[in-house]
């Protein structure tokens, strides 16, 4: 079936967690029951894997369009090199509690799972409560001696930095950064694609069966980045209306954020397929054969080949690629 480019949207895989909570559905997201931590928006990752809900393409998985279509839609740079699938995830979160303390591998970690990625992956942060905080990084002249007997003696917490957050900010989380988001947050997080994650302390909670959930000490303190891995973050409020802001860059995606209050004439790139998700607001999509009305919590996935769209009405948009 010949079917020329065109904004693929999907239907989230949403996931249960201790963690979670029905924040997701102030977006008019469709939730099953139970505290529901994260929508997978777009995926092609064995854990989830996300099928289209508008088009020619409804009901078809973005990995058998990755097989069907290939580098024509995804571009020259738009697969893993290390398994072929699409290389980014993207999530929305609800942190209705604390997350574990946690850190993710490289993609060169001996540990990894076979056909598994590291995770690199960065928060824009979409809503935040009064006194919301997250923990990013640690503390100064923090080793691994000093980390393991903190454990040992469980004060972690004393080893680690707690930054204050509010809607508009982007943290940029590189493989090996300590990290958690806490309570009364929701976040869009783009990432590797990767579900691997080793959790170095869960509050001595348990999960969602009853037991106290796995802790990953060993392979948490081989793979933390103890000098540093290149976090940062901005805070991204005053962005101009129609100018892309460049909030996170990687070897893995550039996610820009844009204010849209009139016409904006776009294009994607031959080298890398574009993700767009929209934070704030509503408006419209856009493109050689088309237009959908967009409104926030959507997520869409623009060929490689779609050449030029627009974008129109009052929103803030994210917009991630693969770099060269």
């Amino acid at each position: 079936m010949d079917v020329k480019p065109y904004p693929l949207q999907f239907k989230p895989e949403m996931k249960e967690r201790v963690w979670g909570g029905r924040a997701l559905e102030r977006f008019g997201l469709e939730l099953p029951a139970g505290a529901i931590g994260e929508g997978w928006m777009i995926g092609d990752h064995p854990n989830g894997t996300t099928k289209v809900v508008n088009g020619e393409l409804a009901g078809v998985g973005l990995d058998a369009i990755r097989e069907r279509y290939g580098r024509e839609w995804f571009g020259s740079r738009g697969f893993s090199e290390k398994n072929g699938r699409f290389p980014l995830l993207i999530k929305l979160l609800d942190c209705n509690d604390d997350l574990s303390i946690q850190v993710h591998p490289t993609d060169d970690y001996e540990g990894l799972p076979a056909g598994e990625l590291g995770k690199t992956e960065m928060w824009y942060i979409l809503d935040a409560k009064p006194g919301a905080k997250i923990i990013y990084g640690l503390k100064d002249n923090v080793d691994r001696q000093t980390m393991e007997t903190a454990i040992a003696e469980g004060r972690i917490m004393d080893t680690l930095q707690e930054v204050p957050v509010k809607a508009g900010d982007a943290f940029y989380i590189p493989a090996g950064t300590v990290h958690a988001l806490c309570a009364g947050v929701v976040v869009a997080e783009i990432q590797q694609n990767s579900d691997t994650t080793y959790r170095l302390f869960d509050y001595n909670r348990p999960g969602l069966d009853g037991k106290l959930r796995e802790l990953h000490i060993e392979d948490s303190l081989n793979v933390i980045a103890y000098d540093g891995a290149g976090a940062v973050h901005l805070t991204s409020t005053e962005t101009p209306a129609g100018q892309w802001l460049t909030i996170a860059s990687s070897p893995y995606f550039v996610v820009e954020k844009g204010v849209v209050d009139a016409p904006w004439r776009l294009g994607t790139s031959r080298e890398s397929f574009s993700i767009l998700i929209i934070a704030e607001g509503e408006g419209s999509l856009q493109w050689a054969d088309g237009e959908k009305p967009v409104k926030a919590g959507e997520c869409y996935l623009l060929p490689a080949t779609l050449g030029e769209y627009g974008l129109d009405g009052k929103m803030t948009v994210l917009r991630s690629v693969v770099p060269a």
